[in-house]
C-alpha cells in the first residue's frame, strides 16, 4: 500500500564537516553506511542509495528518502566533507542527521545552516552578502503583477508587505516609518493643503495626509493590483471602500493608477508637499524602473511642480554605515537640486529620508518644533524633541565623507 506523502515544506540542512581523516573520506562503502545509519537514526525513511567514487580521490553518496533526499560530498585532501540533507514534515529530523553523521565521522569542525522550504520563509538581501530571513507564519496573497512580486503575509511584526522579497512595510512598524516620512516634511512646507504621494502602495501617507490638514492628495501608483491587495489584506492603509472613494475622487484622496514620472512631468498643478515613497533605489539594474524616480532630473521636474515654499520628500535607504550608499546617493542628488536639503531620521536604524526645499530654512529642525502643536494631527511616535534630533543629518552627509565600509 502506497503510504501518504509528507507536506511540501521542511527544513534543508547545508552543512560542512572539517577535520576528518582522509582515509575515511575516501571509503565509499563507508561513506554509505554512515550517511544511511545517520538518516535512519534522525528517524528518515531511507528508499535508495547511490554511490560513485572518483579518481584519485573524493566521494559522493546519494540517499533518496520517502521524505525528500540527501546528500555527501567529500574532499579527502582537504578533510572536508559537504553534506545537505533535506526533509519534509515532521517524522525525520535533518540538523540531527547532520550532527549523527558529523560525529560518525569524527569531524572536528561543523557548520551548518538550516534553509526553511516550502514558502515558509523570505530571505531579504540587506546589501552585498548580507541577508535577513523572514518567518512567515501565514500567506495572506501572493500574486506575480505586472511588475513585482506580491507577497503579504503574517510575520512576528504582524501582517507584512514583501515586494520582491524587499520588506516594504509591517504592522508593528508601519507607523513609525510613515510618520517619520512624513510628518517632518508637512512640519517644514509653508502650507500642507496640496499633498501629491508617488508610491506608498499602502495609502497611508494619503490618510496622513488628510490627517494633517491636507484638502487634496494626489496619490500616484503604477502598480493598480498590488494597491488593490494592500487595500484587500493589510490592517493599515486604504480598506477597499476607502480605496474605491478614492478611485472616484469623492473625498480628499485622489487615486491616479499610472507612471509617477509621466504623471509629474505632465502635471500643470502644483503642490505643497511631494512624497515619493518608492522600494530601494537598485543601482547597478536596468530593469528596475523605479531607478528613474530617483534620478536628478525627476527631483528637479519635483522642484518645479511645488508651490512657494513647498517641500519633496523621498525614501532614501538606510543611515547604517554598512549600507547607506542609497542615502549619500541620494543626498548628492538632492543637494544638487534643492536649495536646502534636510535630514528627515527615524527611530528605527532601517530607514532615512530627505527633504528638498525650494528655499533655504535656517534652524529647520526648531522650525518644526514649534509648528507641531499647530498641526491637527499628533504623531504617535515622535515629538518637537524627536524633530530637532532627527533633523541633524548623520557627518558623512554633512561632511561629504564616505563610509569606508559603506556598500
Amino acid at each position: 500500500m502506497r503510504t501518504s506523502q509528507p507536506d511540501p515544506s521542511g527544513r534543508h540542512v547545508l552543512a560542512e564537516l572539517h577535520g576528518v581523516d582522509a582515509a575515511l573520506l575516501d571509503d565509499a562503502e563507508g561513506l554509505v553506511h554512515a550517511l544511511r545509519t545517520s538518516l535512519l537514526g534522525a528517524g528518515a525513511d531511507v528508499r535508495q542509495m547511490a554511490v560513485e567514487a572518483f579518481t584519485p580521490q573524493g566521494v559522493t553518496v546519494v540517499a533518496l528518502l520517502a521524505e525528500s533526499h540527501a546528500s555527501l560530498h567529500t574532499w579527502p585532501e582537504h578533510g572536508t566533507a559537504l553534506a545537505d540533507v533535506f526533509t519534509c514534515g515532521d517524522n525525520a529530523d535533518p540538523e540531527l542527521a547532520v550532527h549523527r553523521l558529523a560525529r560518525t565521522l569524527g569531524a572536528t569542525g561543523l557548520v551548518s545552516r538550516v534553509v526553511s522550504r516550502g514558502g515558509t520563509e523570505v530571505v531579504e538581501a540587506l546589501s552585498a552578502g548580507v541577508t535577513r530571513t523572514w518567518a512567515i507564519e501565514g500567506v495572506r496573497a501572493r500574486v506575480r503583477t505586472a511588475w513585482q512580486e506580491v507577497l503579504i503575509a503574517d510575520t512576528a511584526q504582524g501582517v507584512t508587505l514583501f515586494c520582491d522579497d524587499e520588506r516594504q512595510s509591517a504592522e508593528h512598524t508601519q507607523l513609525t516609518y510613515h510618520e517619520a516620512l512624513f510628518v517632518p516634511a508637512a512640519l517644514l512646507a509653508d502650507r500642507r493643503e496640496r499633498v501629491l504621494v508617488v508610491g506608498s502602495s499602502e495609502g497611508v501617507v494619503s490618510e496622513l495626509a488628510v490627517a494633517c490638514g491636507a484638502r487634496t492628495v494626489d496619490h500616484v501608483d503604477l502598480d493598480e493590483e498590488c494597491v488593490r491587495l494592500c487595500a484587500e489584506h493589510l490592517p493599515y492603509g486604504y480598506s477597499p471602500a476607502g480605496l474605491a472613494a478614492a478611485e472616484r475622487g469623492s473625498g480628499p484622496v485622489r487615486m491616479h493608477f499610472a507612471d509617477g514620472l509621466a504623471f509629474v512631468t505632465a502635471a500643470t498643478e502644483q503642490w505643497d508637499v511631494i512624497v515619493v515613497d518608492l522600494p530601494d533605489e537598485r543601482p547597478g539594474d536596468p530593469s528596475a524602473q523605479l531607478n528613474r524616480l530617483y534620478s536628478e532630473d525627476f527631483l528637479t521636474d519635483c522642484a518645479g511642480r511645488l508651490r512657494p515654499g513647498g517641500v519633496v520628500v523621498a525614501q532614501a535607504g538606510s543611515p547604517a554605515v554598512w549600507r547607506d550608499g542609497t542615502l549619500r546617493a541620494a543626498w548628492a542628488r538632492f543637494s544638487g537640486v534643492f536649495a536646502q536639503t534636510v535630514y528627515a531620521g527615524c527611530p528605527e536604524h532601517e530607514w532615512a529620508f530627505l527633504c528638498g526645499l525650494t528655499r533655504p530654512i535656517a534652524d529647520p529642525g526648531s522650525v518644526a518644533a514649534t509648528r507641531l502643536a499647530e498641526l491637527p494631527y499628533t504623531p504617535a511616535t515622535l515629538d518637537a524633541d524627536d524633530l530637532r534630533a532627527r533633523t541633524v543629518a548623520p557627518s558623512t552627509l554633512r561632511s561629504n565623507r564616505s563610509s569606508s565600509t559603506a556598500s
